[in-house]
């Protein structure tokens, strides 16, 4: 499975929005988040860094 989990960075605090995302796609200022089960999530973010190796997706809230 080559499917990532995706994380809000707040502050210190990294919080999981969503698990097992497939594609990342740029939307209004925002990414949609779309799952391997079809799930999507809008969120006003960035990419603020991936690591592949370990399978995460971290986002940062723009202003």
């Amino acid at each position: 499975m080559c499917e990532a989990n995706a994380y809000l960075i707040q502050g210190d605090e990294k919080i999981l929005v969503m698990e097992a995302v497939d594609t990342i796609e740029p939307e209004n200022g925002g990414v949609r988040l779309i799952s391997i089960f079809g799930d999507q999530k809008f969120l006003k973010a960035g990419i603020h860094a991936v690591a592949l190796v370990d399978h995460n997706i971290f986002l940062k809230e723009q202003e």
